[in-house]
């Protein structure tokens, strides 16, 4: 599994990814990273291992030095994330969850048509994060190359871009894994869970659907791609990976783990 969060703000929102990304560490246990931006000091990416040591622990000195208005963070089970992509489209960084089952496929495709070369993890598998940049640079915007990724998938996969003015969002296109906005005086943020942002001061604004591709600025968000009304979410999360204060789809986790619960007791009392 994995999780992510982000935020874009008037003001600095280090602290708030910062925090926000680490309420997601009960979805990963293997890497966790954050990159931001800010005019002064550009890009700024740190990845760490959380293997043997929690996220907050990991990045507590790091966030006192990075600077920004935007940031994004991620918490992983595989691929270190986020990771940075120069293309025709620019500078950005990307992170994504999922599971993308057709990657050495896909790799093979790409690089028979010319892309030089993909970073790769010691074990020698393809970042994730890298294969979807890859996909989205064979087109001429992101909206286009998102959906170009997202066709050329097999799997389940949510994926996030940050640029130097604004994060684009992405729901996978069979809503398996929520995205949801929320929204604060000073800007919006995105995140996996809602009680993340919830405990940042953030209240619950919009929902991505299905296949939609939304831009979050610290002025609002904007649908570039509308998605659809499937509803095939990961009924796992309810039951095992997610917080009992999560929601999902309306539906409160610990709520839904206590009727599971109940039910299941009332059928070995049945006669």
């Amino acid at each position: 599994m994995g999780g992510f969060f982000g935020a874009v703000s008037a003001n600095d929102c280090i602290q708030d990814v910062f925090f926000g990304t680490d309420y997601h560490s009960h979805l990963g246990t293997r890497r966790g990273g954050m990159t931001s931006f800010s005019p002064e000091l550009g890009f700024q990416r740190n990845i760490h291992s959380i293997e043997n040591s929690p996220f907050r622990t990991k990045f507590e000195k790091d966030v006192d030095k990075m600077r920004g208005n935007i940031c994004i963070g991620c918490i992983s089970d595989t691929d270190p994330q986020p990771i940075m992509v120069r293309s025709k489209l620019g500078l950005y960084a990307v992170c994504s969850i999922g599971v993308i089952q057709n990657a050495a496929k896909l790799a093979d495709e790409l690089l028979e048509k010319g892309c030089a070369n993909f970073e790769t993890m010691s074990s020698g598998a393809i970042n994730s994060a890298g294969l979807i940049g890859a996909l989205i640079a064979q087109k001429d915007s992101f909206v286009d190359g998102i959906r170009y990724a997202q066709d050329k998938i097999e799997g389940t996969m949510s994926l996030v871009i940050m640029t130097d003015k604004a994060i684009i969002a992405a729901r996978d296109k069979d809503g398996r894994l929520p995205i949801i906005i929320g929204q604060r005086s000073d800007g919006y943020c995105f995140s996996f869970e809602s009680f993340a942002y919830q405990k940042l001061g953030y209240s619950t604004c919009h929902e991505l659907k299905a296949g939609e591709i939304t831009e979050i600025t610290k002025d609002g968000y904007n649908i570039l791609s509308e998605g659809t009304d499937k509803k095939k979410i990961c009924t796992f999360l309810w039951t095992y990976y997610g917080y009992p204060t999560a929601c999902y789809e309306g539906v409160n986790v610990e709520l839904m783990r206590t009727r599971n619960g109940r039910e299941r007791y009332e059928k070995r009392q049945a006669p």
